[in-house]
């Protein structure tokens, strides 16, 4: 990035620092008489084993959010503004800052009360939570401090089973080695709700479909002992009969008798007064399909959709697979399934199943323009979406993408024709909403929902220094949890050929003639792969209107995973059929194909202190082995270290691998390059002011190959000093969340160098022209 930039971030980061400072006083628009909260603190007395952050989100009120624990910033931007605010611009800063907390008794004392409750509820029965003030008027400023006893905690050491239904009490006592409530637990009342959610949600799959967790309770019997108490689970009655005394009342077990889709609902008009009889209706196997304009889904796709089994009993889970298997279909807007009561056969009370779908836009297409900025070289791209969501009335996928992008490219190329980088990339792929695979059973099928997914690519690529032509072929199957923290890919067979014309090897030929791994990067391969990739995430998603957020939780994990192996079945094939090897190597259609095995996983941890800061952790590792057919990986699945998502005081591909040095600015992109990688990273996030976010991070990282080539001298990894070899640095970051996306901005200072012949320890000897690097990009770096 250029210097211009980056004065312009540190005018921006000295006209925060003002702003902080701004105003004679932090109580400047606090009234007379009141008090501005200057400090909230939790003291837990006599137990270490609570920590006083486990409670702070049980605080009604909390002081100003401070960045870097001391900086009132947003309160400082507030302060900015005037006392009239019929001007637009003391409206607007007020907008832009914090107004200050004013101490309120209430508030304060149901904290107390809040915090009293939360360490009942966690077997503390006998806690103590005394409020102590402290004002000081000169100032109008009041410290609050909650002083907490917890005394000693409640343990379970019986449980009793009060279950008046024998249906009932069968299917729970049977169940009995899931219990997460146990003889010598606390008495926490939070893991008792958990109880009483999980057998709800057991006994709704058993065809209680009326039944929720009100209808559990739990009775404490504490006349064992001061400490010891007798847990008694207990069955309510149905409401209907009302009296739990009745013991005549059993809980009704619901069974559904038809399962009807409707499939031109409309959201808005009245349920109730829907004329079913005046649809078309298809019966297919044990569903009845009602149509609407016209049969936009084939009846089958539907009944493949359909978990829920006509005659059998209600089964929540099964509720939830059809609406998991119905939300992947692309040309439905909006899902809902409806169980009304039709009357009882003998004990049983029957339903029908009403599927009420709603459909969406069937084509669309859409146009992209995007500027790029890669280590400060410039460019822009375009593509072109086009989208039909229900290619073959089964809710298939069709989707075909142009895309173009040009660059300009700085640096010494030798004299090359041009300097610039062109791309030209073109794909078509289809999606079926279900699972795909010949020779597989229906059951199967049914038990592993997934989407398929075919594409083929096509990718012309010119730099100064090449032109590369990739052609590509995929069969891809994806799958994902209702709430999609769970989420899979396999890659049944991914297939690329790279071409490179004679023009290439002879520039190739002419810079670095004894250059075998820049020579490999350079030559026409194949690659025929399989992979597989998983992702969890604890993130719990929320609604709010049309957007879907994520919720605020005290810690989120993320695991990123990924293995692939290529080669493998040509191999089988080339040596069975007693194939000759050309140059040492088998070739399929005249082309040397690729062969290794690659692992690549990611685990990142965040702290969320509150609403406005948090702590985020990151790390990384991967590795990559070349064998039988190979020497070395393809370029293309090597790693590379540095960047706006590595350690961030290198631009992207200039670190590493180990202690080697960069000398040629051609073709050390080539070089610099390995096939293992380590990233650590920790960053301090904490929002400013408006849409802006203020983040401190420190990376370490870095690249190695597992073998030692000679153009990559000190690049081997070996673990007497990998350690040694690890880069080091520190920054800054500006970040603009506007929800939909966030713009980062961030400056890397290297701290630690471990290439040869460089300065080890730039983080005492720092020079902005050597060991800065500014990187712009979207999104979180993890």
């Amino acid at each position: 990035m250029s210097k211009l930039s980056g004065k312009l971030l540190f005018r921006i980061i000295g006209l925060l620092a003002v702003a902080s400072l701004w105003g004679c006083s932090s109580t400047k628009h606090v009234p007379k008489g009141e008090y501005l909260v200057e400090s909230v603190d939790i003291k837990i007395e006599d137990n270490k084993d609570i920590s006083p952050v486990e409670l702070v989100n049980f605080l009604r009120q909390t002081p100003n959010h401070k960045v870097l624990g001391f900086l009132k910033l947003q309160l400082a931007t507030y302060n900015m503004s005037g006392s009239d605010t019929t001007k637009w611009f003391n409206r607007w800063v007020r907008k832009l800052g914090q107004p200050p907390v004013i101490y309120d008794q209430a508030l304060t004392e149901a904290s107390a009360y809040q915090l009293r409750q939360a360490l009942v509820n966690r077997g503390y029965m006998g806690t103590v939570v005394e409020i102590d003030t402290v004002r000081r008027d000169n100032k109008k400023k009041i410290d609050v401090t909650y002083h907490i006893t917890t005394g000693e905690p409640h343990y379970i050491s019986t449980i009793n089973y009060n279950l008046p239904d024998s249906a009932i009490a069968g299917i729970v006592m049977s169940d009995t080695l899931s219990f997460t409530v146990k003889p010598g637990d606390l008495l926490d009342r939070n893991k008792l709700d958990e109880e009483r959610i999980r057998i709800t949600e057991l006994l709704r799959d058993k065809g209680y479909y009326t039944f929720n967790k009100e209808y559990i309770t739990f009775t404490a019997d504490t006349l064992a002992g001061a400490r010891d108490v007798n847990l008694t689970m207990n069955l309510r009655r149905p409401h209907l009969s009302g009296s739990d005394n009745d013991s005549t009342a059993l809980h009704k077990i619901y069974t559904i008798r038809n399962i009807i889709f409707v499939t031109d609902y409309n959201p808005g008009q009245n349920y109730g007064n829907y004329d079913f009889h005046a649809l078309d209706s298809v019966r297919y196997r044990d569903i009845t399909v009602l149509y609407g304009e016209d049969r936009y889904l084939r009846p089958q796709v539907l009944y493949d959709a359909c978990y829920m089994k006509a005659g059998g009993r209600y089964n929540a889970s099964e509720v939830d697979r059809t609406y998991e298997a119905l939300g992947r279909f692309g040309i439905l807007r909006y899902v809902n399934i409806d169980m009304r009561q039709v009357g009882a056969v003998g004990d049983d009370v029957m339903l029908d199943a009403y599927v009420l779908l709603t459909r969406g836009k069937k084509q669309g297409i859409s146009l992209e323009l995007e500027g790029t900025n890669s280590e400060g070289d410039l460019g822009f791209g375009v593509g072109l979406t086009y989208q039909h969501r229900n290619l073959a009335r089964g809710s298939e996928l069709l989707t075909a993408k142009f895309r173009t992008s040009y660059e300009s490219l700085s640096g010494d190329f030798n004299g090359l024709i041009n300097n610039r980088y062109m791309e030209y990339a073109g794909e078509v792929g289809i999606t079926f909403p279900q699972f795909e695979a010949p020779f597989l059973s229906y059951n199967f099928k049914q038990k592993v929902r997934a989407t398929t997914e075919f594409a083929v690519s096509f990718n012309y690529q010119e730099r100064p220094e090449y032109t590369r032509i990739i052609a590509g072929a995929a069969w891809k199957y994806h799958w994902a949890s209702r709430q999609n923290n769970l989420r899979h890919r396999f890659d049944l067979v991914d297939i690329n050929y790279v071409y490179l014309p004679r023009s290439t090897i002879d520039f190739i030929n002419q810079i670095a003639p004894s250059n075998p791994l820049l020579r490999y990067s350079y030559e026409d391969h194949f690659i025929m792969r399989t992979g597989y990739s998983y992702y969890r995430t604890n993130k719990r998603m929320i609604a709010s209107g049309a957007l879907r957020r994520y919720a605020l939780q005290p810690s989120v994990f993320t695991i990123r995973a990924t293995f692939e192996a290529a080669g493998n079945l040509l191999y089988g094939i080339s040596s069975l059929t007693g194939q000759k090897r050309h140059e040492g190597a088998y070739k399929v259609f005249g082309i040397q194909y690729a062969q290794y095995v690659k692992a690549d996983a990611d685990y990142t941890f965040t702290r969320n202190f509150n609403e406005r800061s948090s702590i985020a952790f990151h790390a990384g590792l991967g590795i990559g082995v070349p064998y039988g057919n190979s020497s070395m990986l393809p370029f293309e699945k090597r790693f590379f270290a540095g960047g706006a998502n590595g350690v961030r005081g290198w631009g992207v591909r200039t670190l590493g691998p180990g202690s080697y040095d960069a000398k040629n600015s051609v073709t050390d992109f080539i070089n610099q390059c390995g096939d293992i990688r380590l990233d650590l990273s920790v960053e301090y996030r904490a929002k400013l002011f408006w849409v802006m976010e203020g983040a401190l991070f420190a990376d370490a990282g870095n690249i190695w190959t597992i073998h030692n080539y000679e153009n990559q001298p000190g690049g081997m990894f070996k673990f007497n000093k990998f350690y040694k070899e690890l880069a080091a640095a520190y920054g800054i970051g500006l970040r603009l969340d506007f929800t939909y996306f966030l713009l980062r901005l961030d400056l890397g200072m290297k701290a630690y160098n471990p290439a040869q012949n460089q300065e080890r320890w730039p983080l005492f000897h720092p020079r902005w022209g050597r060991d800065a690097t500014f990187h712009f990009s979207v999104g979180y770096p993890f």
